[in-house]
């Protein structure tokens, strides 16, 4: 029911333009035959629906991946910068939040390691239809030029965040983890846990020996819990491993993971001495960095999933041409 569902979703909405298309056609025949100003005015205004609700869907049509339409695992890590580091983390984490928040998805906090001014790191669960397919091209170095509020002095900053996204698999995909490649350490939740979590050991951390990945949940007060969300994203971690191995062996894969440091970023945001926010990749770019950073990052998927559909290079992680 589910598949079908979906699959419905995709479907209806071409009908409904082709309906709409009919219906604008005539109505521009009865404005052409009026001359009046007011279907003239109508016309315009179903033709800018129909022509947004056309691109929507042309940008749903490139969600065909495996896992596209999956919901995804995202994980914000603190790089570079200190206490200045840890707090873009947190703003980073909240402008994805707020992104699902547009979009109607759910949103859970499955691990958040807290540091000093903000996060050191954290994951999130966000459940919704073609979540990992908007949000796959989201992974990489993110950049933040500002003003730092914790220099007395005022000077300008640059701190560095990496941004990772796997694809919560479903019964239809297979990850085979072999008891023996796995080690499970438990121990006692931190954080406002409450009186519970902090007197057991409730807190889970899963470490898959051959590809070194660890995984850690704490946010329940279950172990068992714990346990089970843990595999959830340590076969979404081993997915998302293994497709990149198979990509490299046959010469496709391109984008490599680098250092969360200068040089390597894949989209800068910059608050001062200007405001603007570039997608290195795609060379897209936008002056309105309050309404990216309040979750409006659509134009930007959008953009990263017309040049991936194009077959454009997107290797300009190191274009620096925002600097001053």
């Amino acid at each position: 029911m589910s598949q079908i569902r979906k699959l419905k979703s995709r479907i209806e909405p071409w009908k409904k333009i082709i309906a709409d298309m009919d219906d604008l056609e005539a109505m521009y025949e009865l404005a052409a035959e009026s001359g009046e100003q007011s279907d003239e005015d109508e016309v315009r205004s179903m033709y800018e629906a129909a022509k947004a609700q056309f691109d929507k869907l042309n940008i749903l049509n490139l969600l065909s991946g495996e896992v596209d339409q999956n919901d995804a695992f995202l994980t914000v890590h603190a790089g570079a910068g200190g206490t200045e580091a840890c707090d873009w983390a947190f703003m980073l984490s909240r402008m994805y939040l707020r992104w699902a928040e547009r979009h109607g998805y759910k949103t859970e906090v499955v691990d958040e390691l807290e540091a000093e001014g903000g996060i050191k790191s954290i994951t999130i669960q966000i459940s919704g239809d073609f979540v990992y397919g908007y949000l796959k091209g989201e992974g990489g170095i993110h950049r933040l030029v500002r003003i730092s509020p914790f220099d007395a002095n005022a000077r300008r900053h640059t701190s560095f965040a990496s941004v990772y996204v796997y694809p919560v698999l479903d019964d239809t995909i297979e990850v085979d983890i072999k008891p023996e490649d796995l080690r499970v350490d438990t121990y006692r939740a931190g954080g406002k846990g409450g009186q519970h979590v902090n007197k057991t050991d409730s807190a889970v951390r899963f470490t898959h020996i051959p590809t070194g990945i660890v995984v850690a949940c704490q946010t329940e007060r279950s172990q068992l819990m714990n346990r089970q969300t843990c595999m959830n994203m340590l076969k979404a971690r081993l997915y998302e491993y293994y497709r990149e191995q198979k990509e490299k062996e046959n010469s496709k894969f391109m984008a490599e993971k680098k250092d969360i440091s200068f040089g390597s970023q894949i989209r800068s945001y910059v608050f001062c001495p200007y405001t603007m926010v570039k997608d290195h990749r795609t060379r897209f770019s936008v002056g309105n960095i309050q309404a990216v950073m309040d979750g409006d990052l659509d134009d930007f998927m959008n953009a990263y999933l017309v040049a991936k559909w194009k077959g454009l290079p997107m290797d300009g992680s190191g274009d620096d041409d925002e600097e001053v």
